[in-house]
């Protein structure tokens, strides 16, 4: 299942194993799922993922970003004319857009109120949905 991970879901997951963004961070890293990304996507989860607040070792993030990389789908967007709330947020929209991903998953859907598709959903209506699909 291809999608587009906002970086507060994959920190958020890092932090706290045990929640709906754990989770998530689990499927990713057995393979269950795949991260659409860009360059821009990418540099915003390094520049996260390094800041001394989290206390993430930089190797622990090295390697996340490369596996991220490895396993997911690079993606040359086009980008939108809109007026976002958080134009950070853009190139997460545009990725999706570009690679016709499944969804959007976010803390912030606010920030994606301009998206019509694919869908944007919290880290707990993703884990909803990806239940009710996945067979067993």
């Amino acid at each position: 299942m291809l999608l587009v991970l906002d970086t507060n879901v994959l920190v958020s997951g890092l932090l706290n194993p045990a929640g709906a963004p754990g989770r998530i961070v689990d499927l990713l890293l057995a393979g269950h799922l795949r991260l659409a990304y860009d360059d821009r996507i990418l540099a915003e989860y390094r520049g996260v993922l390094l800041r001394p607040r989290f206390g993430f070792p930089p190797q622990a993030g090295e390697h996340l970003i490369d596996y991220i990389t490895y396993t997911g789908e690079a993606v040359l967007a086009p980008p939108l004319d809109v007026d976002a709330p958080a134009p950070t947020d853009l190139p997460f929209a545009e990725v999706a857009l570009a690679v016709a991903a499944c969804c959007v998953v976010t803390g912030n859907k606010a920030h994606f109120g301009f998206l019509q598709a694919p869908p944007v959903l919290s880290p707990a209506e993703f884990l909803r949905r990806w239940t009710r699909s996945s067979p067993g």
